[in-house]
């Protein structure tokens, strides 16, 4: 039985070591599901994580919210060596912007 208004985030890759497709959900990172062909790894891996998730439901665990309904501020943050630090804030300068700015630009390349 396939999971109700699946909104989890999935990925289908080539494995080389098991010279299959591998099947992915970002939010059960421990799962995955191998498959001649990558249509066959999504279909795999999307109905293990709906017996997993009615497993969990059955046994009152807490279910993971899927990434995409969760909400963002928009805020995160990082450490950075203080060279790359003064790196950014010389281009920020240099270009007039800020460093948030500059970092977003590198960081949605």
């Amino acid at each position: 039985m396939a999971l109700k208004n699946d909104r989890y985030t999935y990925r289908v890759t080539w494995s080389e070591d098991d010279n299959e497709y591998v099947g992915l959900c970002a939010e059960f990172p421990s799962m995955s599901w191998l498959s001649a062909t990558p249509e066959a790894a999504l279909k795999g891996i999307r109905k293990l994580v709906s017996d997993v998730v009615a497993d969990m439901e059955a046994s009152d665990e807490a279910i993971p919210e899927p990434i995409a309904c969760r909400q963002y501020s928009g805020k995160f943050m990082v450490r950075i060596p203080p060279e790359v630090h003064r790196n950014l804030a010389i281009r920020a300068a240099e270009s007039g912007i800020s460093i948030n700015r500059v970092v977003s630009s590198k960081l949605s390349q």
